[in-house]
């Protein structure tokens, strides 16, 4: 690799460091290609990217972002699983880790935030971007029927007396 390639590189990797809303370091160790096609694939579904780089190539895209943290984590065979949404990308290595005992989670950021094993972990069992919406609409919408319903309910039991008054009326 020359060092134009190298750059270009580091220039990748200083995008994905800033961009992404969690950036899982792992150990890849004793993988095979076949696995790690599998966690790709994995990762793409999930809506993440898997990059594999020298971890001094790494180390200086780190230099001045935020989660520098990282480069301490960069020792040995690792592999950067990253994403947008905030849990995305740690959900996926975490379930892949639970299956593939070859693959291990050695820490992570979530922007600022460093996380260790545990941390990721934390993150991985969050809901997801679309899940917390979809349940904030729901805590939103929920008093509006509320108040649609009682809005109506007084004009439903004001016909029902009245249709009851007419048929005693009428009866008698």
């Amino acid at each position: 690799m020359d060092r134009a390639q190298k750059e270009k590189v580091v220039e990748e990797l200083g995008q994905i460091f800033e961009s992404s809303g969690v950036v899982v370091v792992a150990s890849y160790q004793g993988m095979t290609v076949a696995e790690m096609q599998d966690l790709r694939a994995r990762m793409r579904e999930g809506g993440g990217s898997v990059r594999v780089a020298k971890n001094r190539l790494a180390k200086i895209a780190l230099e001045g972002k935020p989660n520098a943290s990282l480069g301490d984590l960069l020792q040995g065979m690792t592999v950067l699983a990253y994403s947008e949404d905030p849990t995305a990308a740690a959900r996926v290595v975490d379930k892949y880790a639970k299956d593939n005992k070859k693959l291990e989670i050695l820490g992570g950021a979530m922007g600022e935030t460093a996380l260790d094993p545990a941390g990721v972990k934390a993150v991985a069992d969050m809901p997801s971007r679309e899940e917390l919406i979809a349940s904030i609409a729901g805590c939103i919408g929920a008093p509006a029927s509320n108040i649609a319903g009682a809005i109506g309910a007084p004009a439903s039991n004001i016909a029902s007396i009245l249709s009851t008054i007419e048929e005693r009326a009428e009866a008698a």
